[in-house]
């Protein structure tokens, strides 16, 4: 078992879906449902069921929307420690789905968590929970100054620290601290937002992303193969075949968990990939963005049906 600290966004998300045909500019038939979520708290969530001690720091506001979100990380062993604010909001996601499941428009209320200032990571309480930890996790959800001050404070600690992107806006917030990061977990439209067009050559695409002073990622495209890559070697991971794709939101946290989670002990990267090639393939098959059955023996029992690695480059 592992120790982790995580930090980022833990909020709610509300989503609404369409009852039939949609139609704009006017009331439509539906139903609505509320989870906490948010990438860190995901991630933190798969983390505490997949065996590792997880403590959690996430703004949060004074509010029923935040006490939501402590349940949640209480029912999932999550040590929730939040940055309280008591007369704020706690930031939420709200989507508006079709009858098809996919986004018709979504409005994201984050303004807490600019309030996430660098002064955080000075504080002893903070600094000491780095120095408790194995590894550090952080998403882009908090302010680009504050990851950049994260990042110092986890090298004095000697501490790897690693990302995950959110969205292509978002994502450029870790452009000061890319080459201080262990591992970084982005979808293909984020990358790009870092590099520009990626070439269609995976090697070159690892290549590209290297260059920008990525030492070790994994780069997902949809239903095709992620890409992943360290200092010595670059492959393919391909999705196990056969999944029930329920819901697919959560999966990528999913895989970032799992393989970080793997790596901590000193598994190779190539095999902490397997599990997390097999953790997200249990999170799609979930309604749910951080399921409860995603557990150790869970994602094992799913390492036999991960596809074999594609390799474009190992280093002999």
């Amino acid at each position: 078992m592992s120790r982790f600290l995580v930090i980022g966004g833990a909020h709610l998300d509300r989503r609404g879906q369409v009852k039939g045909a949609l139609h704009l500019h006017a009331s439509n038939p539906g139903h609505w449902e509320e989870t906490a979520g948010g990438g860190a708290f995901n991630a933190a969530r798969n983390l505490a069921r997949l065996g590792h001690a997880v403590r959690l720091v996430a703004p949060r506001g004074g509010d029923p929307a935040g006490e939501t979100v402590a349940r949640a990380a209480a029912d999932a062993g999550v040590e929730d420690t939040p940055i309280t604010f008591l007369d704020r909001a706690t930031p939420t996601y709200s989507a508006i789905l079709d009858s098809q499941g996919d986004l018709v428009v979504a409005l994201a209320d984050m303004a807490l968590y600019d309030a996430f200032s660098p002064r955080q990571c000075d504080r002893r309480t903070l600094r000491d929970a780095i120095a408790d930890a194995d590894a550090v996790l952080v998403d882009a959800n908090i302010p680009e100054a504050t990851i950049t001050r994260l990042a110092r404070r986890c090298g004095e600690a000697g501490r790897p620290l690693s990302a995950i992107a959110i969205s292509p806006a978002k994502i450029v917030r870790l452009k000061p601290v890319l080459s201080a990061l262990s591992c970084l977990f982005m979808n293909r439209r984020e990358a790009e937002a870092l590099v520009g067009p990626l070439a269609e050559d995976g090697q070159a695409q690892a290549e590209e992303l290297r260059a920008a002073g990525i030492a070790r990622a994994i780069v997902t495209a949809g239903s095709g193969p992620a890409l992943a890559f360290d200092q010595q070697q670059t492959f393919l991971l391909s999705a196990i075949e056969g999944c029930t794709i329920v819901d697919v939101t959560g999966a990528g946290d999913a895989l970032a968990a799992a393989t970080l989670g793997a790596l901590q002990p000193g598994l190779p990267f190539i095999e902490a990939c397997h599990y997390g090639v097999a953790a997200a393939s249990l999170a799609v098959e979930s309604a749910e963005p951080a399921p409860p059955e995603l557990t150790l023996d869970a994602v094992r029992a799913r390492l036999a049906l991960v596809p074999p690695i594609d390799p474009l480059h190992l280093k002999r």
